[in-house]
């Protein structure tokens, strides 16, 4: 087994040179990334970039054209739905719900991959999603419906949700998008928690600073291709901002040692 194999079986996630495309257009090119045990990567760029295509590739949603991604070192489409729900869960940006489940009983879905043939839930499922909810502090929504929730509420929700799920990779897209500066802090907190077991996080995010803060390493997507992948003091440079985001941005350091990222203006075409 070569060196970049072995790296691989390592990792908890990793893809291998993936590419998707749609008629023409390249999605994703080449894209090769691995995120290890413990560890929690931001997937930064701008709209367009393939962040979420790529989060979708990982969950099987869709399909590479060429590549692999691995899930314990062992290739996605070799897990059944079942097993692949089991080991790997997904905050989406948005979801739809039709009928008005409650916020309990959209948690408690997360356990549906490990319930037994009649599909019950077992009363060590329930407490699995009620300690999910508290972990994340929406206890006092259980009992409402979805349907009534706000944006970032119902975002704390599918947050809760995946926790209950106890996945060994969570696959997050823009989860702190809805939400204020003290769930935002409370849920990158709680994916810190996840990784510190011994799990791993992708987590695509606008917001730079939050990023810098709670990612071991940032990797960069500049149309469809990796531009930087490294710690967030390696990737996010003024130079970088300006040629990936054409921002002028300056870079500090906070009080605390951690980046912060101060845009100044657009960049000129």
């Amino acid at each position: 087994m070569s060196a970049a194999d072995s790296g691989l079986r390592r990792a908890k996630l990793a893809f291998e040179s993936v590419c998707l495309r749609r008629g023409t257009r390249e999605i994703l090119c080449d894209v090769s990334l691995e995120i290890g045990p413990g560890e929690v990567m931001g997937l930064l760029g701008p709209n367009g970039a393939g962040k979420t295509t790529l989060l979708r590739v990982a969950s099987r949603v869709l399909a590479a054209d060429a590549g692999r991604v691995l899930l314990n070192g062992r290739e996605i489409g070799q897990l059944s739905r079942r097993e692949l729900a089991r080991r790997l869960a997904v905050v989406p940006q948005e979801t739809s719900v039709a009928f008005p489940f409650s916020a309990g009983e959209l948690v408690l879905m997360g356990r549906a991959p490990h319930l037994g043939l009649l599909g019950f839930e077992s009363r060590a499922d329930v407490e699995r999603a009620r300690e999910a909810m508290a972990r994340v502090g929406i206890e006092e929504l259980a009992e409402r419906s979805v349907l009534e929730l706000s944006g970032g509420e119902r975002q704390l929700v599918l947050v809760a949700r995946s926790l209950a799920q106890d996945p060994e990779v969570l696959l997050l897209d823009e989860p702190t998008a809805h939400l204020d500066l003290r769930h935002r802090l409370g849920v990158l907190a709680r994916v810190r928690e996840f990784a510190a077991r011994g799990r791993s996080a992708l987590v695509v995010s606008h917001d730079l600073g939050l990023a810098a803060r709670h990612c071991d390493r940032v990797a960069l997507l500049q149309a469809g291709r990796v531009a930087a992948l490294g710690t967030p003091d390696e990737v996010l440079t003024p130079q970088a901002l300006r040629e990936v985001f054409r921002v002028e941005a300056e870079v500090l350091a906070a009080a605390d040692g951690a980046l912060a990222v101060v845009p100044r203006g657009t960049s000129p075409e």
